[in-house]
């Protein structure tokens, strides 16, 4: 059954507001958009995934998206962001996805081999793959098939929350842990990690 991998973005001028004591705004524009770009730039490399959608209320993102190939969801106003999953995925279903791939555009050590890696662990419905940030904290990769085997809990604490409503509607659950997955740009102290480890993607 069709896979499709779902994107959810912020304005790129407006994300990564924390980094803002050591970005400027242009920097981080510039960093938003090299994150998607190398996110989109990877998803399609990976014959697993039949369609892309990127999600965000930011019309140059969504414009960036179609560049490679993606469908796009033009969100109005500023919904909540597992509200824009939510409706996202129903798009996806309408195209009959079965299988659902949430990957946030900011996981700067995003690769083509750590994706099929953590897809080669799929196989085994109703099931719920998931990687941690790297606080164990946050979602940073969640694989659900099938698709509305669970609803979504993005925020504080979504890793355990997850987890919990996975295995209380009996879905095999597989906790992927990744150093390269379990990095997302949030804090500046994330930023200087990414640097020391010498990523190609910086300001």
């Amino acid at each position: 059954m069709p896979l499709w991998a779902i994107v959810p973005v912020k304005p790129l001028r407006r994300g990564k507001s924390r980094l803002s004591p050591v970005l400027t705004e242009e920097e981080r524009t510039a960093l938003n958009q090299n994150l998607l770009s190398n996110t989109l730039r990877t998803l399609s490399a990976v014959d697993r995934i039949d369609t892309i959608m990127v999600v965000s209320r930011d019309p140059s993102a969504l414009t960036l998206a179609r560049e490679y190939g993606a469908r796009t969801v033009l969100e109005n106003g500023n919904p909540e962001l597992n509200t824009a999953l939510k409706r996202a995925a129903l798009v996806a279903k309408t195209y009959l996805a079965n299988e659902i791939l949430i990957i946030p555009a900011d996981l700067p050590l995003l690769s083509e081999l750590e994706v099929e890696a953590f897809l080669s662990h799929a196989g085994n419905p109703p099931e719920v793959i998931i990687s941690p940030d790297r606080r164990q904290d946050g979602t940073n990769v969640l694989y659900i098939n099938p698709a509305g085997q669970i609803q979504f809990h993005f925020g504080s604490g979504s890793f355990a929350k997850h987890i919990a409503e996975a295995e209380k509607n009996g879905a095999h659950v597989e906790i992927i842990e990744s150093p390269s997955l379990g990095l997302d740009l949030d804090l500046p102290e994330d930023l200087e990690l990414l640097r020391s480890l010498q990523s190609p993607i910086t300001t």
